[in-house]
C-alpha cells in the first residue's frame, strides 16, 4: 500500500486469547507447549467485568463481544488517542460466526421455559457486528463502523480493508480486528460432525499426524493511524501495512482449492499490492489448520509462491486453535510480537513436516531471525482466501 496512497502506521494492539491475556502473556504463550488434548480451548476462568461498568452490563453481551471489547481496551492504552476527527475514525471489525453462546443458550431457554422467557436481549447479543458496534460507542469512533463475516477469513480481510480505507484518504485512524467465541457445544458438535475437528484432540499443523483442528477463541484489535499523523503525535510505530488481499476460489463451500491455486493468486495479489518480490517476505505466519486438504493445499501454496524451502513458516494454532474468524487477527499479533522479540515461533503440536511437504517449517523452538516483511495468511470456508503484508515499523 505505500505505493498506492498514504501510509498506514500500527499505533498498538491488544490481545485475548486462551494462551494469554495481554500481548506479553500471548508471547509466552505462543512460545509454550501447545495444546494437550480437546475439541475446544477456551480462555480460562474468563473474567469480564474489568472491562464493563457493571456486571448488568457484561451479562448483556456475548462472550464474543466480551473479548472485542477487552482487546480494544488494551489497544487503546498500548497505542493512546489518535488526533483524528471523530468522524474519520473507523472501526472494522471481523467475525465467523458471532454470539453463538448466546442463541443456543436463548433456545434452550426457549425449549424449557417458553416463549416469554427468551432474553429481550438475544438479537444484540447474537448480532455478528456486536464487537465492533460496542467499541465505536465506547470510544466515540463515528467514522465506518462495519463487520467482515468470512469464515475463518474475516479479521484479516477486515485488518486489510481498514488499512485501505486510511491509504485512500477515507478515513484517518481505525480500530480493527477480530473476536471469536464458538466453543459452546453447537459449535463443537457442528464441526466435530463434519470432520473438521482433530479426533485425537491435538493440533498438529502440517505434520503426518494431523487430524483436523481443535477449535480456538479468542480477540485481537489494532490501531491503524495514517502514518505522519501518528509521527506527528509521537505515537510509537510497531509495524505498518503495506500489503493486503482477497480473492476466492470458486470450488467447494469447505474444500480449498486443489493445489491452492486460489492462495496462489492472492499471496501474488499482496505481494503486488506492497511492491515486493516474494524474496522480500521474511516469514510467513500460515492459516495451518491441522486439517489434512488445508495444510496440504497451503503447504502447496506456499512452496509455488516463495519457492522450496523458501521462507520460514509457522502456524501458531497449535497454541491458540482455531478461533475461525478470530483466527487472522490473533496471528497479525503473533507477527508484530515475533518482529518485536526478533524470534519466530514454533508450530506447536508438530514434530516433523509431513513428506512432501517443501516449506521451512519452524519446529521444536523459537528460530532467531532479522524482522523484515512478513505475511499472514487466512482460507476460509466458503473459499474466501486473505492475506496481509506487515513491515518493522522504519
Amino acid at each position: 500500500m505505500q505505493g498506492r496512497g498514504r501510509r498506514v502506521a500500527i499505533t498498538g494492539f491488544g490481545v485475548v486469547a486462551p494462551c494469554g491475556i495481554g500481548k506479553e502473556a500471548f508471547w509466552a504463550g505462543l512460545n509454550g507447549p501447545g495444546i494437550s488434548s480437546g475439541r475446544s480451548i477456551e480462555i480460562a476462568d474468563w473474567d469480564p467485568s474489568p472491562y464493563f461498568a457493571s456486571s448488568k452490563e457484561s451479562r448483556r453481551a456475548d462472550r464474543v463481544e466480551q473479548f472485542a471489547v477487552a482487546a480494544a481496551a488494551e489497544c487503546f492504552e498500548h497505542a493512546g488517542r489518535p488526533t483524528a476527527d471523530a468522524s474519520r475514525f473507523g472501526t472494522i471489525f471481523g467475525t465467523g460466526v458471532g454470539g453463538l453462546r448466546s442463541i443456543q443458550e436463548q433456545i434452550e431457554v426457549l425449549i424449557e421455559k417458553g416463549e416469554r422467557r427468551v432474553s429481550p436481549f438475544l438479537v444484540p447479543m447474537m448480532m455478528p457486528n456486536a464487537g465492533g458496534a460496542a467499541i465505536s460507542m465506547r470510544y466515540g469512533l463515528k467514522g465506518p463502523n462495519e463487520t467482515i463475516c468470512t469464515a475463518c477469513a474475516a479479521s484479516t480481510h477486515a485488518i486489510g480493508y481498514a488499512a485501505r480505507l486510511i491509504a485512500w484518504d477515507m478515513i484517518d485512524a481505525c480500530v480493527t480486528g477480530g473476536s471469536e467465541s464458538a466453543g459452546c457445544s453447537i459449535g463443537t458438535s457442528s464441526f466435530g460432525n463434519m470432520t473438521a475437528l482433530s479426533t485425537s484432540g491435538h493440533s498438529r499443523p502440517f505434520s503426518p499426524e494431523r487430524d483436523g483442528f481443535v477449535l480456538g477463541e479468542g480477540s485481537a484489535a489494532f490501531m491503524l493511524e495514517e502514518w505522519s499523523a501518528a509521527e506527528a503525535r509521537g505515537a510509537t510505530v510497531y509495524g505498518e501495512i503495506v500489503g493486503a488481499a482477497s480473492n476466492a476460489d470458486a470450488h467447494h463451500i469447505t474444500a480449498p482449492a486443489p493445489g491452492g491455486a486460489g492462495a496462489i493468486l492472492c499471496m501474488q495479489l499482496a505481494l503486488r499490492d506492497a511492491e515486493l518480490a516474494p524474496s522480500d517476505i521474511r516469514q510467513v505466519n500460515a492459516h495451518g489448520t491441522s486439517t489434512p486438504l488445508n495444510d496440504a493445499a497451503e503447504a502447496a501454496a506456499i512452496a509455488e509462491v516463495f519457492g522450496a524451502g523458501g521462507v520460514p513458516v509457522t502456524s501458531t494454532k497449535g497454541v491458540t486453535g482455531h478461533a475461525l474468524g478470530a483466527a487472522g487477527a490473533l496471528e497479525a499479533a503473533a507477527l508484530l510480537l515475533s518482529m518485536q522479540h526478533r524470534l519466530i515461533p514454533p508450530t506447536a503440536g508438530t514434530q516433523q513436516l509431513d513428506e512432501g511437504f517443501e516449506i521451512d517449517l519452524v519446529l521444536g523452538k523459537a528460530r532467531a531471525w532479522e524482522p523484515g516483511p512478513s505475511m499472514s495468511n487466512s482460507l476460509g470456508f466458503g473459499g474466501h482466501n486473505g492475506s496481509i503484508i506487515i513491515s518493522p515499523a522504519s
